[in-house]
Protein backbone atom coordinates (compact mmCIF):
# COMPACT_ATOMS: atom_id res chain seq x y z
CA UNK A 1 0.00 0.00 0.00
CA UNK A 2 1.00 3.33 -0.80
CA UNK A 3 -0.28 5.46 1.51
CA UNK A 4 -1.20 4.97 5.49
CA UNK A 5 -4.63 5.82 6.33
CA UNK A 6 -5.23 5.81 9.95
CA UNK A 7 -8.70 6.59 11.86
CA UNK A 8 -8.15 7.69 15.29
CA UNK A 9 -11.45 9.10 17.03
CA UNK A 10 -10.83 9.92 20.63
CA UNK A 11 -13.78 10.62 23.29
CA UNK A 12 -11.67 13.32 25.23
CA UNK A 13 -12.56 14.30 29.15
CA UNK A 14 -11.69 16.95 31.60
CA UNK A 15 -12.01 18.82 34.47
CA UNK A 16 -10.83 22.35 35.62
CA UNK A 17 -8.19 21.82 38.94
CA UNK A 18 -10.34 20.40 41.80
CA UNK A 19 -13.45 20.35 39.31
CA UNK A 20 -13.78 24.16 40.34
CA UNK A 21 -17.20 25.84 38.30
CA UNK A 22 -15.18 28.20 36.22
CA UNK A 23 -16.75 27.52 32.46
CA UNK A 24 -19.54 30.02 31.74
CA UNK A 25 -21.48 29.89 29.29
CA UNK A 26 -19.79 32.67 27.89
CA UNK A 27 -16.25 31.30 28.02
CA UNK A 28 -17.51 27.67 26.62
CA UNK A 29 -19.00 29.16 23.43
CA UNK A 30 -15.90 30.75 23.05
CA UNK A 31 -13.46 28.52 24.53
CA UNK A 32 -14.46 25.45 22.18
CA UNK A 33 -13.41 27.59 18.43
CA UNK A 34 -10.23 28.41 20.31
CA UNK A 35 -9.47 24.54 21.05
CA UNK A 36 -10.63 23.48 16.96
CA UNK A 37 -8.49 25.86 15.90
CA UNK A 38 -5.21 24.68 18.24
CA UNK A 39 -6.51 21.02 16.59
CA UNK A 40 -6.00 22.79 12.99
CA UNK A 41 -2.62 24.17 13.84
CA UNK A 42 -1.28 21.26 15.04
CA UNK A 43 -2.45 18.76 11.88
CA UNK A 44 -5.69 17.35 14.15
CA UNK A 45 -9.67 17.89 14.03
CA UNK A 46 -12.22 18.58 16.93
CA UNK A 47 -14.72 17.34 15.66
CA UNK A 48 -17.04 18.68 18.51
CA UNK A 49 -16.76 19.87 21.79
CA UNK A 50 -18.94 20.82 24.91
CA UNK A 51 -19.07 20.45 28.42
CA UNK A 52 -20.71 22.50 31.60
CA UNK A 53 -19.28 24.41 34.06
CA UNK A 54 -16.34 22.00 35.83
CA UNK A 55 -14.98 19.45 32.84
CA UNK A 56 -15.20 19.30 29.09
CA UNK A 57 -15.73 16.96 26.52
CA UNK A 58 -14.13 16.89 23.34
CA UNK A 59 -14.26 14.17 20.34
CA UNK A 60 -11.02 14.51 18.36
CA UNK A 61 -9.62 12.73 15.16
CA UNK A 62 -5.86 12.20 15.60
CA UNK A 63 -3.46 12.82 13.04
CA UNK A 64 -1.27 8.99 12.41
CA UNK A 65 1.48 11.12 13.78
CA UNK A 66 -0.52 12.42 16.96
CA UNK A 67 -0.27 10.98 20.10
CA UNK A 68 -3.43 11.71 22.50
CA UNK A 69 -0.88 12.56 25.35
CA UNK A 70 0.77 15.09 23.15
CA UNK A 71 -2.90 16.12 21.80
CA UNK A 72 -4.04 17.24 25.42
CA UNK A 73 -0.71 18.90 25.99
CA UNK A 74 -1.22 21.00 23.11
CA UNK A 75 -5.20 21.69 24.21
CA UNK A 76 -4.93 22.31 27.78
CA UNK A 77 -1.82 24.43 27.97
CA UNK A 78 -2.50 26.03 25.13
CA UNK A 79 -6.43 27.03 26.27
CA UNK A 80 -5.13 27.68 30.03
CA UNK A 81 -2.84 30.78 28.59
CA UNK A 82 -6.03 31.89 25.97
CA UNK A 83 -8.47 32.36 29.04
CA UNK A 84 -5.21 33.85 31.24
CA UNK A 85 -4.58 36.39 28.56
CA UNK A 86 -8.44 37.41 27.48
CA UNK A 87 -10.12 36.99 30.25
CA UNK A 88 -8.59 38.64 33.21
CA UNK A 89 -11.11 37.67 35.78
CA UNK A 90 -10.13 33.59 35.37
CA UNK A 91 -6.42 34.44 35.76
CA UNK A 92 -7.16 31.79 38.78
CA UNK A 93 -8.04 29.44 35.97
CA UNK A 94 -6.61 25.64 35.56
CA UNK A 95 -7.23 22.42 34.16
CA UNK A 96 -6.49 19.12 36.16
CA UNK A 97 -3.79 17.79 35.67
CA UNK A 98 -5.07 14.77 33.65
CA UNK A 99 -7.45 13.59 31.52
CA UNK A 100 -9.30 11.01 29.76
CA UNK A 101 -9.24 9.41 26.72
CA UNK A 102 -11.31 6.58 25.16
CA UNK A 103 -11.14 5.72 21.44
CA UNK A 104 -14.37 5.28 19.87
CA UNK A 105 -14.99 4.15 16.40
CA UNK A 106 -16.68 5.49 13.60
CA UNK A 107 -19.49 3.69 13.72
CA UNK A 108 -19.96 5.37 17.77
CA UNK A 109 -19.41 8.99 16.46
CA UNK A 110 -23.07 10.54 15.98
CA UNK A 111 -23.61 8.60 20.15
CA UNK A 112 -20.88 10.47 20.95
CA UNK A 113 -21.86 13.99 19.46
CA UNK A 114 -24.89 13.24 20.83
CA UNK A 115 -23.73 12.36 24.25
CA UNK A 116 -21.63 15.72 24.51
CA UNK A 117 -24.82 17.73 23.41
CA UNK A 118 -26.55 16.91 26.37
CA UNK A 119 -23.87 17.34 28.81
CA UNK A 120 -25.87 19.66 30.63
CA UNK A 121 -29.04 17.39 30.99
CA UNK A 122 -26.95 14.70 31.78
CA UNK A 123 -24.99 16.44 34.90
CA UNK A 124 -28.52 17.55 36.39
CA UNK A 125 -28.50 13.17 36.66
CA UNK A 126 -25.27 12.06 37.75
CA UNK A 127 -21.76 14.01 38.94
CA UNK A 128 -18.94 14.26 37.23
CA UNK A 129 -16.78 11.72 39.39
CA UNK A 130 -19.93 9.07 38.45
CA UNK A 131 -19.63 9.77 35.14
CA UNK A 132 -15.86 9.43 34.67
CA UNK A 133 -15.51 6.96 36.51
CA UNK A 134 -18.57 5.17 34.11
CA UNK A 135 -16.41 5.35 31.09
CA UNK A 136 -13.39 3.95 33.19
CA UNK A 137 -15.26 1.24 33.69
CA UNK A 138 -16.72 0.43 30.32
CA UNK A 139 -13.45 0.99 28.72
CA UNK A 140 -12.08 -2.17 31.24
CA UNK A 141 -9.76 0.79 32.30
CA UNK A 142 -7.95 -0.43 36.00
CA UNK A 143 -8.02 2.21 38.48
CA UNK A 144 -6.92 2.83 41.92
CA UNK A 145 -9.74 4.99 43.54
CA UNK A 146 -7.77 6.61 45.76
CA UNK A 147 -5.95 7.95 42.39
CA UNK A 148 -8.23 8.80 40.11
CA UNK A 149 -8.71 12.58 40.93
CA UNK A 150 -6.94 15.06 42.17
Amino acid sequence: MAHSFVSQLMHCVFSTKGRRPMISPELLVRLLPYIGGIARENGFRLIHGGGVDDHIHLLLSLAKTMSISKAMQLIKGGSSKWIHDTFPEHRNFEWQEGYGAFSISISEKARTINYINNQAEHDRKVDFTTEFIAFLDAHEMEYDLRYVFD
